[in-house]
């Protein structure tokens, strides 16, 4: 259920769903979309806190513009409720970002089947039936699609494998719906490569240092650097559809 009563009576503004939307990349997108003029749906599973404090800054700049709902995306029954809140709340979805991702290391010989449905449930399956669910709104909106994607899917990381393939199940995900929902819809991804490094120490530092080493404009991305990408794909030219755009600082281009 949504933290903030529905308005009916609210402006008629686009309404965009950003999943993930809480913290890191998928607030800089919420935001990102806001401050473009999209009402947002700002969508978290356990950070409930800063989902409800970043839609309290975002109704500080625009009253009746946000709500956060939470969900578990593992569940495809969770994912239609998502869909369905967001809908009854302004009548509409304009926008769909699939920004949700679970991220950790599996070493061959110690994967297990938890790794398997956190990683690929957490990011392919949830992409698949919210973007399912929101398929009706959309082609009806004359909407779009922004998945988040891993330029690591064309550059595997070691240890990484199950969630690289997860990544690369929605590169296939984003072309394939970019077919079945045109004319109407346009299905487009976003390719990040190293940004802001988490807090959970995933990687150690001679990891991050060699990573960062690697990336020819010579910083690590941030979540601005992504949002305006999706915002460029949802509103920049809408004679784009099936593409994966890498957001990566030119790393991709160098061979390791």
């Amino acid at each position: 259920m949504p933290d903030a009563t529905p308005r009916s009576s609210a402006p008629a503004r686009p309404v965009a769903v950003v999943t993930g939307a809480a913290r890191r990349i998928g607030a800089s997108i919420a935001g990102h979309l806001h401050a473009a003029g999209y009402d947002v749906v700002v969508h978290y599973r356990q950070s409930a806190d800063e989902a409800r404090a970043l839609v309290a800054r975002l109704e500080r700049t625009r009253p009746a513009s946000a709500i956060a709902v939470a969900a578990d995306l593992a569940s495809t029954a969770a994912c239609a409720d998502l869909v369905s809140t967001a809908a009854e709340w302004r009548g509409r979805i304009d926008a769909l970002v699939n920004n949700a991702s679970s991220f950790r290391r599996t070493p061959l010989g110690e994967i297990d089947e938890s790794d398997w449905h956190e990683l690929v449930d957490g990011n392919l399956k949830a992409a698949l039936f919210v973007a399912q669910a929101a398929a009706p709104w959309l082609r009806t909106s004359g909407g779009s699609i922004v998945n988040i994607c891993d330029v690591h899917t064309e550059r595997p990381l070691p240890q990484f494998s199950v969630y690289s393939a997860a990544k690369a199940g929605i590169v296939a995900l984003t072309r394939a719906l970019a077919l079945e929902l045109a004319p109407d819809v346009r299905v487009n991804a976003v390719s990040p490569g190293s940004l802001d490094w988490p807090e959970d120490g995933v990687f150690t530092e001679q990891e991050r240092e060699a990573i960062e080493n690697a990336i020819p404009l010579g910083r690590l991305g941030n979540g601005e650097d992504i949002a305006r990408a999706v915002e460029f794909l949802l509103l920049g030219n809408r004679y784009v559809t099936g593409h994966v755009l890498a957001v990566d600082g030119g790393a991709s281009l160098v061979s390791h």
